[in-house]
């Protein structure tokens, strides 16, 4: 009566999973893009859909949901809504939710509201969680030494100033 046929067996490719995760989302009406893993691109991205990347990027990187591939290599910054990692990173991640898998490898930041990290992912840098870790943190002023109420700016003949050089042995260190 009932029949299993080609397209109920599980096992996408990682085009597929790409384009179901960007037609999953009702808001996002953009297709999928794909770097494969003979592509290398330099440059940036930007885009609301899905993006999938088994290639090398180098470049910052903007979109609403982001897979590295196993095979896949970016450096620069990513900011995502959803980042899943398989592949390398070398550079900052802002995301809503992180998801680091099995073999994944990120040198750099990770801000984000939620992260996951799968045993045999390696990660080095700082973690920190923000509310809307996608917002652009704002520049924070220069702070300047305050004036010592009892310092003096007078300057006298008697103290040259003095400027090191590295000549002679005791330069050789």
């Amino acid at each position: 009566m009932f029949t299993k046929t080609k397209s109920d067996t599980p096992g996408f490719s990682p085009a597929q999973d790409a384009v179901r995760g960007a037609s999953s989302k009702p808001a996002s009406r953009v297709g999928a893009s794909i770097i494969c893993s003979d592509m290398e691109i330099k440059g940036s991205v930007r885009t609301e859909g899905a993006l999938h990347i088994d290639g090398n990027f180098e470049g910052d990187i903007t979109a609403g949901d982001v897979t590295v591939g196993s095979t896949g290599l970016i450096t620069g910054e990513i900011k995502a809504e959803t980042l899943r990692v398989k592949g390398k990173i070398r550079g900052s991640i802002r995301a809503r939710k992180v998801e680091l898998e099995t073999g994944a490898s990120v040198e750099g930041d990770i801000f984000h509201a939620a992260l996951i990290i799968q045993p045999d992912a390696s990660f080095e840098g700082q973690v920190k969680r923000e509310e809307n870790p996608l917002r652009e943190a704002a520049p924070k002023p220069a702070v300047s030494a305050p004036a010592s109420p009892t310092s003096t700016t007078s300057t006298t003949a008697a103290s040259p100033s003095v400027t090191p050089t590295m000549n002679g042995p005791a330069g050789n260190a």
